[in-house]
């Protein structure tokens, strides 16, 4: 199986540690992962400001980069949402048939990681080791447009000296939302606000979520209020072991 990492803008130039920790995990699990330099921008940012037309190029150049491959994996469920989903209507707004049919073969090949795990190499076991009271916040886009459920809990429930504990309203956005971030930013820091509570209440020394966009926005919450409070992506808890403890 030829896997291609999409590890995603954020991550690249924020949190470069998540792109390593998945290369990683996946190569102890016997995967052989590459990284396709000329990867870019997914395009979300475009689509979900309304810029679809400059969202073409983007898009285009995606299915270059990952042209050929059995699985994109990525660290984001936004990112792959925005693969799996908003590509399609790109593609079919630009009228280029062959866009519209090279999306076709790049989207549904494009996993998030915990989906990739459990649906595609079938582990929930994955030989980490974290011993640590964690709590897990499931992001909007890999909630409610991947339905990715439950598949990174019983990932996080066989690790290792983990004390997994359970987030009061846990299924509620944190405020960040890419852009709504930046145009509603009063709304973002009260939702915001609110999920660091929930957090705070869980007495958890980690917070674990899937998407940094959302780790960097709750995060932000945490230390200003110098809760003490860790964040981390999963990809990094799942990427431990011993060796790191």
């Amino acid at each position: 199986m030829r896997v291609a990492l999409q590890v995603t803008c954020v991550n690249d130039a924020m949190f470069p540690d998540t792109g390593k920790a998945v290369v990683r995990l996946l190569r102890r699990l016997g995967v052989d992962v590459d990284f396709p330099a000329a990867q870019t921008c997914c395009g979300q940012p475009m689509v979900n400001t309304g810029y679809l037309d400059e969202a073409v190029p983007v898009v285009r150049t995606f299915v270059r980069a990952f042209e050929g491959y059995d699985a994109i994996v990525t660290p984001s469920g936004s990112c792959a949402g925005s693969a799996r989903h908003q590509h399609s209507i790109v593609a079919e707004r630009s009228g280029d048939p062959a866009l519209v049919a090279a999306v076709a073969e790049t989207a549904p090949r494009t996993f998030e990681l915990s989906e990739f795990l459990v649906d595609v190499l079938g582990v929930t076991d994955v030989g980490a080791y974290f011993p640590h009271r964690v709590t897990y916040h499931p992001t909007c886009h890999s909630l409610r447009m991947l339905g990715v459920g439950d598949r990174p809990q019983q990932l996080l429930e066989q690790v290792r000296g983990i004390r997994l504990v359970d987030l009061p309203m846990a299924t509620e956005c944190c405020g960040f939302g890419g852009t709504f971030a930046l145009k509603n930013a009063d709304t973002s820091v009260a939702m915001g606000t609110d999920k660091a509570r929930h957090v705070l209440d869980t007495g958890a020394e980690v917070l674990v979520a899937g998407d940094n966009s959302c780790l960097m926005h709750i995060g932000g919450m945490l230390s200003r209020q110098r809760a003490g409070v860790r964040v981390m992506h999963l990809a990094e808890i799942l990427a431990s072991t011993e060796d790191d403890a």
